[in-house]
């Protein structure tokens, strides 16, 4: 992971600090996300395959390009700061999920990759981190949201992985609303968890997966750019839905979710 920041940071451990979009074309990926979001991109220590995303010249998010021989799909995926990854990873594979790639040295700090027990990818991160980045607000994504088959479950995952209530009065705060895991970081939602995730299903869109929430001034806008630019709309869950917010798919088949909240 590429964060493009040397200074410590004092953000939370547990709360996410970054998210990053894997795609088999670099520059078609940049293209389409230009065309739809406006972003422009910078350079990362990590070579040509790897850049920064921009909004207005402040971060979003990082693109890397798959290796060819790599079989892996087209994915954004969110990464939470921990304290110590090798005992993050440990606690993952403890309770019956998988660490995919790492724990991997980087020149700020050292990152893994995983799948959570329902087949859900996420990463964690411990280093330093972006100090202009926080979910909620500016550039950032909106929030993030996991649906999966239980939230529940899903939920006692990640508060054991990634401690997010291990202190009364910590700055991370998870509490269930209409169902749903809400986890809040100094008052703000960063990320739901709610079920209804099917892991066998056919679609990609109904297995169980994090999804990137990006504000937009106009939802409509956005759905005709991304289409316009060989991006596809997921049919909404609900009737009306789309008003709101509406889930695409990029070129290579990624998914991501704009937002006017």
């Amino acid at each position: 992971m590429e964060q493009d920041q040397k200074a410590p940071s004092n953000t939370v451990a547990g709360a996410p600090c970054w998210v990053t979009l894997l795609s088999r074309d670099l520059s078609t990926a940049q293209r389409f996300y230009s065309d739809v979001l406006g972003w422009t991109y910078r350079d990362t220590s990590l070579g040509d395959g790897f850049c920064v995303a921009l909004s207005h010249g402040s971060p979003v998010a990082g693109i890397g390009g798959l290796a060819s021989s790599l079989q892996v799909a087209a994915t954004w995926t969110p990464y939470f700061a921990v304290s110590d990854v090798d005992v993050a990873a440990s606690r993952i594979r403890e309770r019956g999920a998988t660490v995919a790639v790492g724990p991997l040295a980087f020149h700020t700090g050292r990152a893994a990759l995983a799948t959570d027990p329902d087949g859900a990818a996420f990463g964690i991160w411990e280093g330093a981190v972006r100090s202009d980045w926080t979910v909620g607000k500016g550039s950032a994504p909106a929030w993030l949201e996991l649906r999966t088959r239980d939230a529940a479950h899903a939920t006692r995952f990640y508060d054991e992985v990634l401690g997010w209530s291990k202190d009364e009065g910590s700055a991370l705060s998870p509490a269930y609303e209409d169902g749903d895991a809400v986890l809040r970081q100094d008052g703000r939602t960063v990320a739901r968890i709610g079920g209804g995730a099917v892991p066998a299903s056919a679609d990609p869109g109904a297995r169980p997966r994090w999804r990137v929430y990006f504000r937009v001034p106009d939802v409509a806008e956005s759905v005709a750019a991304a289409i316009a630019a060989g991006g596809a709309l997921v049919p909404p869950a609900t009737e009306g839905a789309q008003e709101r917010d509406a889930t695409l798919r990029d070129p290579d088949g990624a998914l991501f979710t704009v937002t006017r909240a």
